[in-house]
């Protein structure tokens, strides 16, 4: 028997993020977990209404979103705890400016350029929905087919009750491949 736990979102992990943006004419970082997939060209990031790095994202229309690995976190990890409005943390990481605007974090191995198509607004949250420009990733990260190899990116995982951070881990299988289990009942 399932016991009821109240209204708690249950779809973590997520994959952890830094979110690049541009703010006041300097490159500003925000770590974020709270990240989702729209569509297949469409992401959402959800970001608390006071974070500096809205203010940015509103009046450039723009951002990036750069995947954290295991040497990227303790910089990411500064980041989500200092705020951009006390502190410039524009020389954190080396960047590039993407076709956008917004900065992209050299050192992730997974850097998607994001254009603002929408906000969504929730009680203490802004939703940027965002048609992705752009992905760049690292040749180390990518497989044999082209595609992004997640066994070789490694990226951590942000689990939300605990406010854990998670390595990924074996590979079960491919896609669909776990039907034919069932289809043989």
């Amino acid at each position: 028997m399932k016991k009821d736990i109240g209204s708690v979102l249950a779809l973590y992990p997520t994959p952890l993020v830094v979110v690049g943006a541009m703010v006041d004419g300097k490159a500003n970082w925000l770590l974020a977990g709270h990240v989702g997939i729209i569509g297949h060209d469409r992401v959402m990031v959800s970001m608390a209404k006071p974070h500096y790095t809205n203010k940015g994202v509103k009046e450039n229309k723009a951002f990036s979103l750069n995947i954290v690995t295991e040497e990227l976190l303790p910089a990411a990890s500064y980041v989500g705890k200092v705020s951009g409005a006390k502190a410039d943390k524009s020389g954190v990481f080396d960047c590039t400016a993407g076709e956008t605007g917004a900065p992209l974090l050299s050192a992730s191995p997974l850097t998607m350029e994001c254009r603002v198509v929408d906000v969504y607004e929730t009680e203490g949250f802004e939703s940027f929905v965002a048609e992705i420009v752009h992905t760049f990733a690292d040749e180390s990260v990518l497989g044999e087919n082209g595609k992004i190899d997640y066994r070789a990116l490694k990226p951590i995982l942000f689990e939300m009750p605990t406010y854990e951070y998670l390595k990924t881990g074996d590979v079960l299988g491919k896609c669909l491949d776990f039907a034919a289990q069932y289809e043989k009942k």
